[in-house]
């Protein structure tokens, strides 16, 4: 009885044993598969770092003004009787905007216009009474004051009224109306924004140090938030003479034809002064540029010893640059490239350094200095 117990342990050992031999065997094969397993190559697109002449330019930020502009207000207070205009509206210089009502002025002109006819009136006797030495020079002196000073009151109810009949200092785009027909509108209250938009100026300021390197005349283009991707072309036209006492930056103020009224007054801009002289860069494009909190990198495409020992395979190597200015799709590489060198230009979120990549090029975007993207 106990050899045959003795015997069936001995039995179950050796299956035990068996089996975990056999799964040794397999997961020792599966650790030197995975060794040696080396994941597919990744498609990537491709680009060439190449040296360019750029027009030098000096970048800053500024805003949009009007040549003319004004909130359109009373001289004099007194109650709207009239509204000549609809917000938005385009009027010429002199078109009447609001109406104050005068009938109180009227009344007192017609009584001093009264007055005024018979100082003339008086005046007339005088001077004939005088001719006739029938009275003194001190009363045709009398006569002839008191004419002016009729005049001069009636003269003063007239530029009260005049002041009253509110018209467009100049041509230009009304805003949004301020007021309503008979409201009261106390002395400097707000009626309308009145701005003439062609054209405009962009004004900026630069550091001090370019000052020697401007002049009136360059071109200057303007870009702004409102318009992606659009450009606009204006004139440096001032410079100031004096420069800001706290950050030692010039001022400066450049003038756009603006046809299209696009531009409008109060628009944040981006500026650019194109000056005359050109500079060679490296450029490479800015989808190639993978950048981080700690500097900007690119994926440098070199070949690699492939398995088998007459073919050689594509790895990318991590390179940091320094970059330096944008212009349309491409940026310009200040350090860390060389002229021919050949960068991963799409796909470079999934890379990492070492990995082996394959290059198609076959769907790459096209990259352009000044893209012009479709509407569509």
């Amino acid at each position: 009885m106990i050899r045959k117990v003795l015997l069936a342990v001995f039995i179950v050992l050796l299956v035990v044993g068996g089996l975990a031999g056999v799964k040794a065997l397999q997961i020792k094969k599966l650790i030197a598969s995975g060794k040696s397993f080396a994941p597919p190559p990744e498609c990537v697109s491709a680009a060439v770092a190449r040296e360019d002449k750029w027009q030098d330019t000096l970048t800053a930020i500024g805003s949009i003004t009007a040549v003319q502009g004004v909130i359109v207000t009373p001289d004099i207070p007194g109650i709207a009787r009239e509204i000549a205009f609809e917000s938005g509206a385009v009027v010429t210089n002199g078109a009447l905007l609001v109406r104050l009502d005068t009938s109180s002025e009227e009344a007192q002109l017609r009584a001093l216009e009264a007055q005024e006819e018979l100082g003339r009136l008086n005046l007339a006797r005088e001077r004939n009474l005088r001719t006739q030495n029938m009275v003194s020079q001190s009363e045709l002196d009398t006569a002839e004051a008191t004419l002016k000073q009729s005049q001069g009151n009636a003269d003063a109810i007239r530029a009260a009224i005049q002041k009253k009949t509110i018209r467009a200092p100049f041509g230009g785009r009304l805003g949004i109306r301020l007021i309503n027909l008979g409201q009261y509108l106390d002395t400097g209250k707000p009626i309308v924004s009145l701005q003439s938009l062609t054209p405009v100026y962009a004004e900026f300021s630069l550091p001090q140090q370019e000052l020697a390197r401007l002049k009136t005349g360059m071109k200057v283009l303007v870009t702004t938030d409102a318009y992606p991707g659009r450009q606009f072309d204006g004139t440096l036209t001032a410079i100031n003479p004096d420069l800001d006492q706290q950050t030692r930056s010039v001022g400066l103020q450049a003038t756009f034809d603006n046809p299209e009224q696009l531009l409008r007054p109060g628009m944040f801009a981006r500026v650019e002064v194109l000056l005359p002289e050109e500079q060679a860069v490296l450029v490479i494009p800015a989808t190639s540029v993978l950048s981080a909190p700690y500097g900007d990198s690119v994926y440098v495409i070199e070949p690699k010893p492939g398995k088998d020992e007459e073919k050689t395979e594509l790895a990318v190597r991590q390179q940091f640059i320094r970059t330096g200015r944008a212009r349309g799709d491409f940026v310009s590489v200040e350090s860390g490239l060389k002229p021919g060198d050949r960068i991963v230009s799409a796909g470079i979120f999934k890379l990492r350094n070492g990995m082996s990549v394959i290059e198609n090029n076959d769907l790459t975007p096209k990259t352009d200095v000044a893209p012009r993207p479709s509407d569509g």
